[in-house]
């Protein structure tokens, strides 16, 4: 993403909601309808362009992170020349989906005009989510954290 994104409305907290609002809501969902109601929410690190915390839902305890910043990128990845990185493990198994997001927006707002749209109560627990995540103090690097929260943070590209 570069120096447009803290520019433009994205880069507001108050008017985007944030990282985890803008690049985590639709994790968050997906995890939601996988893996049940969520029992536990912790933010580790949230910062302009990270976020990073642990989830506990009915089926899976979930560390995630959350990043606008390439160089939290793992490296294997930035070789095969990709910009973005998707991933969840469980257990050994690593299971990678960064391609097929260009055109989710656009086929789901075709189906919302085709009558075949969402409910407030499908959204709701993932809006809670990012809602916690956005008005929480992060703990820090304690208890069960993703091993990316550990990574340097950086200065804001604004700042002097």
């Amino acid at each position: 993403r570069g120096h447009w994104y803290y520019t433009s409305w994205k880069g507001f907290v108050n008017k985007s909601g944030g990282i985890a609002t803008n690049i985590g809501v639709h994790f968050f969902d997906m995890l939601g309808w996988i893996f049940g109601e969520v029992k536990e929410n912790i933010v580790h690190v949230h910062t302009h362009d990270r976020a990073a915390g642990y989830l506990e839902f009915e089926k899976a305890r979930v560390r995630w992170f959350l990043s606008i910043n390439y160089d939290t990128i793992p490296e294997e990845v930035k070789k095969q020349g990709l910009r973005t990185y998707r991933a969840i493990t469980i257990g050994d198994d690593t299971f990678e989906f960064s391609g097929g997001f260009t055109e989710l927006h656009t086929r789901s707002y075709q189906h919302v005009l085709d009558g075949k749209g969402f409910l407030l109560e499908d959204a709701k627990q993932a809006i809670n989510i990012v809602y916690d995540i956005r008005h929480q103090n992060p703990v820090g690097l304690k208890g069960d954290y993703h091993p990316f929260a550990k990574l340097p943070l950086a200065k804001h590209p604004f700042e002097v």
